[in-house]
């Protein structure tokens, strides 16, 4: 298996930054529209809370704000319940 490449695949951009400001920017352009499918959120949210647990570790100034929004991230997406499938 080959490793996707930031042109491939945004999200390892994303996975790749090393400081919380990249971390914002990179997830603003990843942010999907509001009113997109609960799913297509749900997925963003808790993609979104890895990569600022990453930074978190990276990061080792912003530590502390990078584990806050890696947790806000995470509760906003496991507050998204999806529908059951008949």
């Amino acid at each position: 298996m080959t490793k996707r490449s930031a042109k491939d695949d945004p999200w390892a951009a994303a996975l790749a930054v090393t400081t919380l400001k990249d971390a914002h920017e990179v997830l603003t352009k990843l942010m999907p529209s509001p009113h997109s499918a609960p799913a297509v959120l749900r997925e963003y949210y808790l993609r979104s809370a890895q990569v600022y647990a990453h930074v978190a570790e990276v990061d080792r100034w912003h530590h502390h704000e990078a584990l806050y929004w890696a947790n806000r991230e995470r509760l906003k997406g496991e507050a998204i319940v999806l529908p059951r499938k008949p």
